[in-house]
């Protein structure tokens, strides 16, 4: 039962009426949601604070897969490993309807590489220890035709298939927002963060914000205040102390959406070498085929990065190297972009590859607390250090943490299948909405079997606000097919503007924003 409504305005009204709090949160991706998880759930009074949606940049642009990584592993990263894992395990557990088991197969051209995969995975199954969810085999040159019939059978000596996770990124993260109100937490999305306060002797004791869809300013005190804006933790860093060093190094990765067809079945596909030397996913999701990814230095951060030529061109060219059905330019449905933080200077030659996916907790001397880098799979872990040290910065008697055993909001075991499955148990209760007026009942689009429905849900309990947030984040459908995610706009605007009575010129607004934003998922052929 939860305290309050998961409802943006009743989180300002919170605010308004009692501005002080234990722990102000900034940043609403996968880091700072888990640490308000945490904070709340050790009962610390928490404010959670996003500038955009929840999940709009890096975390909603991820793979899609929850992993130790195999990767890290070849550089001999064990216990980045091993951490991972476990915290694969504790995911799987606590969230069983947005994450599960993924078969993959790495195709093998070598018997040398047949024997070195198969060593390397065995070991990858080991660390996991009573997290393991499948043991690595074999697979002979007739399965693995079998399970990918068009990829090149020449010189395919067979492959090797391991076992990791997959889940839904952005669905993840708007179902840890609503478990972290469950626990006593205000979330709210659209307030900007606009200056660090501090007392007289320069500790920080709260933040300075101002309501993006009111343009009215709050002020709050915290006994701790966490910075976890992942590429933007350096514009939060400047606040503090104006004269801030770089902290982070951002890294750009990008994928791509094609029809399943490509690879035709249910299993994963890894490309264990690219020709730079990294690894290529092809991985089934929502019953499309996600490929990538890419991993660039870049310069600039921003909330809607865009691929480049030379990114998508390098996917293309490597998924054609092994498929006799290439992959054009053609049949790119979507295409995503999105900004790693991580936590280190990049090395002479401007590589990323082997920056550091560790995370870094960073204790200013103003008492602000910095938690940066790592990845969507170690972020339960992530928000367990950083609120151990909120604990000691706060003045606050230690608390043990308790997420481990957590249940993430919409928890089953018995999930519905198709697009359902990811509501969990709040499945049932759309569909119960849905019944409420004939309307909602309609599909938004013919490619689709997304509800009307589903559409007023989020708006109403899931704190969707723009076209964006639905099209996006809530529904994945610009994600999935940029161009079916246009046709729907209208649709959707029109119903979210009955839900949240808004005019005309809010829906005629909302469609030249999502037109503008949408059009750099679309490739131009």
């Amino acid at each position: 039962m939860q305290p309050h409504p998961f409802h943006r305005d009743s989180f300002l009204k919170q605010v308004h009426e009692d501005s002080r709090f234990d722990l102000v949160v900034i940043g609403g991706g996968a880091t700072g949601l888990g640490v308000a998880v945490d904070g709340a759930a050790r009962g610390l009074r928490t404010l959670l604070l996003e500038q955009h949606d929840f999940a709009k940049g890096t975390s909603s642009r991820s793979t899609k897969l929850v992993h130790g990584g195999v990767r890290y592993l070849a550089m001999g990263d064990v216990k980045l490993v091993h951490e991972a894992l476990r915290e694969r395990g504790i995911l799987f557990s606590n969230a069983p309807h947005l994450a599960h088991s993924q078969p993959f197969v790495i195709p093998c051209y070598s018997i040398f590489s047949k024997w070195k995969y198969l060593i390397g995975l065995k070991l990858y199954d080991w660390l996991a220890g009573k997290w393991r969810i499948g043991k690595s085999t074999f697979v002979s040159r007739t399965e693995v035709r079998k399970s990918f019939p068009f990829l090149k059978p020449g010189g395919l000596k067979g492959g090797v298939r391991y076992f990791d996770g997959q889940f839904d990124d952005a669905r993840l993260a708007v179902n840890l927002a609503r478990t972290a109100s469950a626990f006593g937490a205000a979330v709210i999305n659209y307030c900007r963060v606009t200056d660090v306060l501090k007392s007289e002797s320069g500790r920080v004791n709260g933040v300075c914000f101002v309501d993006e869809e009111t343009g009215k300013s709050y002020r709050v005190q915290a006994r701790a205040v966490v910075n976890a804006t992942g590429v933007f933790v350096d514009d939060i860093l400047r606040m503090d102390t104006g004269n801030h060093k770089p902290l982070v190094k951002p890294s750009q990765g990008t994928h791509i959406v094609i029809n399943s067809s490509f690879i035709g079945g249910k299993e994963a596909l890894m490309i264990p070498k690219t020709s730079d030397g990294r690894v290529l996913f092809g991985v089934p999701w929502h019953n499309h085929l996600v490929v990538g990814t890419t991993d660039i230095p870049v310069d600039q951060h921003s909330l809607e990065p865009r691929a480049t030529d030379k990114e998508i061109d390098f996917i293309l060219d490597t998924a054609s190297n092994y498929f006799t059905n290439r992959p054009t330019r053609t049949d790119v449905l979507s295409v995503f972009a999105g900004l790693r933080p991580l936590a280190a200077p990049a090395t002479e030659s401007g590589s990323t590859k082997e920056i550091s996916r560790s995370h870094k907790l960073i204790i200013s001397a103003s008492g602000l607390i910095t938690i940066t880098g790592g990845k969507w799979t170690t972020y339960r872990k992530m928000a367990e250090d950083t609120v151990d040290q909120v604990l000691q910065v706060g003045g606050i008697q230690p608390i043990p943490c308790p997420t481990t055993s957590i249940k993430i909001h919409g928890h089953t075991r018995e999930t519905q299948p198709g697009h359902w499955g990811v509501y969990g148990s709040d499945a049932p209760k759309i569909q119960y909405l849905a019944g409420t007026d004939p309307a909602w009942q309609e599909k938004l689009h013919a490619k689709f079997d997304h509800l009307a429905a589903e559409v007023i849900w989020a708006a109403r309990h899931e704190m969707a606000r723009t076209v964006e947030d639905i099209l996006a984040r809530r529904l994945r459908i610009l994600f999935l097919d940029a161009a079916a995610a246009l046709e729907m706009a209208p649709k959707v605007a029109q119903l979210m503007a009955a839900e949240l009575g808004k005019d005309d010129h809010w829906i005629e607004s909302q469609l030249t924003r999502f037109r503008k934003t949408a059009e750099t998922y679309l490739l131009a052929n």
